[in-house]
């Protein structure tokens, strides 16, 4: 069963903690968390473009010149692909990437995802976070103390103190223990988790 420290927003550890062996000491699967966050990274694309085929750009109607004795090339429209302003060959149009992934494999994958910061040293695990109010300054010093350059904070509960003193600060994020997903963990370096987030994860993927 892995354990780990708990420490205070000054980096100071105040106790140990042990993490459920089947979360945060699970077999990591590279397979499946690179088809989650290929297909996590896919969902997040809009699909909105759209260029004009030649038969949609307006114009184009009458023949440019007779067939033949010009001594040019025979063109039947000015908006042919090879013309200025012409149709695009193969035009993309709007469409969906979404990629569906089964909840057995999203559950695996962040399991793995858990388990391999564990493995790296790379979680941190906070007693509490609290901001009075939101100050920058505290959450830097706290970042500073643990050594943390680029860091995913995440909470319990949404926190708007911690947020908006988190949210101007470079390679940083903040966000709510139910909205974490596989990418966000591994795009970090620095996995910042307060103590009750990780009952909360523990009690979900038990």
């Amino acid at each position: 069963m892995p354990t780990v420290g708990v420490f205070n927003k000054e980096g100071q550890k105040v106790a140990d903690m042990q993490l459920a062996e089947n979360i945060f000491g699970a077999e990591v699967n590279a397979d499946v968390l690179h088809q989650v966050v290929v297909a996590l990274l896919a969902n997040k694309r809009q699909g909105t473009q759209s260029t004009k085929t030649r038969s949609e750009v307006s114009g184009g109607g009458i023949k440019p010149w007779r067939q033949k004795g010009t001594g040019r090339a025979r063109q039947g429209s000015i908006r042919s692909p090879q013309w200025i302003h012409g149709g695009i060959v193969f035009a993309p149009k709007p469409r969906s990437y979404r990629v569906s992934i089964p909840k057995s494999m999203r559950r695996v994958a962040m399991k793995s995802a858990l388990s391999s910061k564990v493995a790296a040293n790379e979680i941190i695990v906070l007693d509490s976070l609290e901001l009075a109010a939101p100050k920058t300054k505290e959450v830097v010093s706290m970042l500073k103390a643990f050594e943390a350059k680029k860091a995913l904070i995440v909470t319990a509960e949404s926190n708007e103190n911690v947020y908006k003193s988190a949210r101007n600060i470079e390679g940083v994020a903040v966000i709510p223990v139910n909205n974490i997903n596989v990418y966000d963990i591994l795009k970090y370096e620095k996995f910042i988790i307060t103590k009750d987030a990780v009952s909360k994860i523990e009690e979900v993927y038990a």
